[in-house]
């Protein structure tokens, strides 16, 4: 079946296909754990990869590095997938890999990925944080500072010793940019020594990922498979939803725009969107609910994967325009809402209740609506989905690492890059300023010592002049003694003694 034009979902009493044309208006995939969402999440990725589409997509639990290999090697499972193509009447199925590029940003099981601390900016990273108001406030103050005083802030070491000068200044800087608490620096230090060892060192940093390398096409015309490894990243759910936020974002800043092309020019899977979604600030579901309704407008198709339409906001629901939905079980009241809310959903079709089918729907079965015409959705069809021409179940490490081998982004960013930034710049400040402290306690003391020689030298001075007048003093005295003692000798009366006293005191009153 051609896909020319479409992309061939299925088949229930009409085949349903996905318009290439509208594909970038966004679409939903729903449905129970086991009830076939990652199947049809590969047989799109496919499909979009044969009309020359790039795709990213993220692999939570490891199956979807199937699409790196061809199909039907289980013996078992083939005459399974070839049967159902039979049932649906896909006459020219065959089994072939998708051109696939593994990343993991980690560097274990793909490229790593890196973005620096700039890019990633102060809203996404207090969302990934989990920042209160104040703290948030005293993040945003930081990265003002560094634009301000020029200082790159690339990875986490950056960061880090931004918020220790922040705290080290934060008199003096909130007369300038508002008050900047020691409390909520040190809160955001700890925040990111936890993120630290969670694994986000390696995340920020340099080479920072191009996104043309995202939005390559093989030579012969089909497009590159991006497949995140998200089996380890979804141990911290923050980083994962902040990532693909992140991601979504750069895109819409960096594309230019292309109204509503022939075909998308990339289109991303959300998988596992709740968690985007869970405790999220009212400010970033805003954020997401613009980036979605403007991006299409870019040429990217964005498709959020979850176990329920209820996952997510209803700004953001009302904008997917294109619906595959699995099989829901209405075990308690909110499971009876969802399925509620998912068959409200769709264009009713006169054949069947598609709140009653949502209960009932196999596994590999689903209700299908798609944008047709002027972009009015179709009515909703129950649909087998058809079978994927690639793996059904995951690559093996060898064959993980020859796909790796042999991609054309080896080598690009294996190696990190750690250049002058604000660690660096900051560090060499703090060096300059001890080494002058250094230096002006120096000379502080060789002063000091100066003086104090100078003193030394003045008292020594002193002591000798004290001396030889002590000295003169003594012999002048010793000759008065013996001038006395010889006339005393000599005369012996009191008229003589009366002339010596006499004598005596001119003597003295002349020195």
């Amino acid at each position: 079946m051609s896909e020319d034009s479409g992309i061939f979902i299925g088949k229930g009493d009409k085949p349903q296909s996905l318009l290439l044309r509208l594909a970038n208006r966004h679409g939903l995939i729903a449905g129970a754990t086991g009830t076939g969402k990652t199947v049809t999440l590969q047989v799109l990725a496919e499909g979009f990869s044969r009309a020359g589409v790039p795709v990213f997509l993220a692999d939570v639990k490891g199956d979807l590095s199937g699409l790196s290999q061809t199909g039907g090697d289980n013996a078992k499972l083939k005459g399974k997938l070839l049967e159902r193509a039979e049932q649906i009447g896909l006459a020219d199925y065959g089994f072939d890999a998708a051109p696939v590029v593994f990343w993991d940003l980690f560097g274990k099981k793909g490229h790593p990925i890196r973005t620096t601390i700039s890019e990633m900016g102060p809203l996404l990273l207090a969302r990934l944080l989990e920042l209160n108001d104040t703290q948030e406030g005293v993040l945003n103050i930081a990265f003002q500072l560094a634009d301000d005083q020029g200082l790159l802030l690339l990875d986490l070491k950056d960061l880090r010793a931004l918020l220790t000068y922040v705290g080290e200044n934060a008199q003096s800087l909130t007369n300038e940019y508002g008050n900047v608490s020691k409390a909520s620096v040190g809160a955001i230090q700890r925040r990111l020594l936890s993120l630290q060892q969670q694994g986000a060192k390696s995340f920020f940093g340099e080479p920072a990922l191009s996104l043309s390398d995202f939005m390559q096409t093989t030579d012969d015309g089909r497009g590159i498979v991006n497949v995140l490894a998200a089996d380890k990243l979804m141990l911290t759910p923050k980083l994962y939803a902040t990532f693909l936020l992140w991601l979504l974002a750069e895109l819409f800043e960096e594309l230019p725009e292309v109204g509503d092309p022939e075909k998308p020019k990339l289109v991303f899977f959300f998988d596992e969107a709740h968690l985007l979604f869970n405790d999220a600030p009212k400010a970033l579901v805003e954020k997401v609910e613009q980036v979605v309704r403007l991006i299409r407008s870019k040429g990217v198709g964005v498709y959020f994967v979850s176990q329920s339409p209820l996952d997510i906001p209803e700004e953001i629901l009302g904008q997917l325009g294109n619906r595959v939905q699995h099989a829901l079980r209405a075990f308690t009241p909110r499971d009876q809402k969802a399925v509620k809310a998912a068959a409200e959903t769709f264009r009713a079709n006169k054949s069947f209740k598609a709140a009653e089918a949502i209960t009932e729907l196999g596994v590999g079965e689903a209700l299908v609506s798609t944008l047709q015409g002027k972009g009015v959705p179709s009515v909703v069809e129950r649909s087998l989905i058809r079978p994927p021409e690639s793996r059904l179940g995951p690559a093996k490490p060898a064959e993980r690492k020859a796909v790796i081998a042999d991609s054309p982004l080896l080598g690009r960013y294996e190696e990190g890059v750690d250049r002058k930034s604000a660690y660096e710049i900051l560090q060499q400040r703090s060096d300059q300023a001890a080494a002058e402290a250094d230096r002006a306690e120096q000379e502080a003391k060789r002063a000091n010592q100066q003086k104090t020689r100078s003193r030394g030298s003045a008292a020594t001075r002193a002591r000798k002049a004290g001396t030889s007048r002590r000295r003169s003093s003594r012999r002048r005295q010793s000759m008065g003694e013996a001038v006395t003692k010889s006339v005393l000798r000599s005369i012996g009366s009191t008229v003589g003694r009366e002339i010596v006293r006499g004598l005596l005191g001119s003597l003295f009153r002349g020195r």
